[in-house]
């Protein structure tokens, strides 16, 4: 079993080009099933029935997994077997009849426009350190990047005269433009800041923490901690609070969503339109405290 599990990693990665981290999580997904499987007395695939899949997702239900937990076992089995199918290696795909637990999507939370601007004015002295936090606060929310890609630009990426970045994945790349703010932000650090906090002074690397090498998730998600309560912001924020509140405050001054799309990277536009539902409740919300007759 453990050799077709490894056959459908190295699928994954071979010909579907995933990321370590989703092979990752299949792998250890998988590793689950199998035990489940050996504890039932099963030691070949071709033995695998519906029920016994359908036992093991109960199991998951009865040990109190949330149901985005459960909907990815069912993923990767579901992906798993169809690979087995279509090997050969199983005559009959036996987990067509999983269905995955309907999840309610939470709406994302976000910060009011004042609250970003109070969030964003806290970096306000002159030390490299605090020219840096400046410049990476403004440019996130100015392009609603995610904080990965944030740590990981590079100067070569960025274009400060024509005022946009480009982010690379495996597959694809976006151009997303920035404002003045985050303009003025950037020519700041880089011209005062940068060559103070990189120690290596070859690294194409934009942002480094303070001991010269390029910052961290951790690192930027303390800082970001640090700023929001500095601010006198109570909600519980993270780095991704400012990717949401940048689609979220684009949609409700009228940008269209296949640009809020495009910019945030999103493959399926039904992930974007959330941000439109939440304008519309806003408006709902409005018009029910203001209309005399609402």
């Amino acid at each position: 079993m453990e050799q077709a599990v490894d056959r459908f990693i190295d699928y994954l990665h071979n010909v579907k080009n995933t990321s370590a981290n989703t092979e990752q999580s299949y792998r250890r997904d998988l590793k689950k099933v199998i035990i489940f499987l050996r504890s039932k007395g099963l030691t070949d695939l071709v033995d695998v029935n519906a029920a016994v899949l359908k036992e093991y997702i109960d199991s998951l239900n009865e040990q109190h997994f949330a149901t985005a937990t459960v909907s990815r076992n069912i993923a990767s089995i579901k992906a798993f077997f169809h690979f087995l199918k279509e090997e050969g290696i199983i005559q009959k795909d036996v987990s067509d009849g999983l269905k995955a637990p309907k999840i309610e999507k939470k709406m994302p939370e976000i910060l009011t426009t004042e609250e970003v601007v109070k969030l964003l004015e806290q970096p306000s002295g002159d030390s490299p350190k605090e020219v840096r936090d400046k410049a990476m606060l403004e440019l996130l929310y100015a392009t609603g990047i995610r904080v990965t890609e944030l740590i990981t630009l590079r100067i070569s990426e960025v274009n400060i005269p024509m005022s946009f970045i480009v982010c690379r994945d495996a597959h694809k790349e976006r151009v997303i433009p920035f404002g003045m703010a985050a303009k003025n932000a950037l020519i700041k650090y880089m011209t005062e800041a940068r060559e103070q906090m990189v120690a290596d002074k070859s690294s194409d690397v934009l942002f480094a923490n303070c001991s010269g090498s390029p910052m961290s998730r951790q690192g930027f998600w303390k800082l970001i901690k640090y700023y929001a309560k500095k601010a006198g912001i109570t909600a519980d924020i993270t780095p991704h609070t400012l990717r949401h509140s940048f689609a979220a405050h684009l949609v409700e001054n009228g940008a269209d969503l296949r640009s809020v799309q495009e910019m945030l990277g999103h493959s399926d536009i039904s992930t974007t339109q959330i941000y439109a539902n939440m304008n519309h409740n806003r408006i709902r919300e409005v018009y029910a405290k203001a209309h005399p007759r609402g």
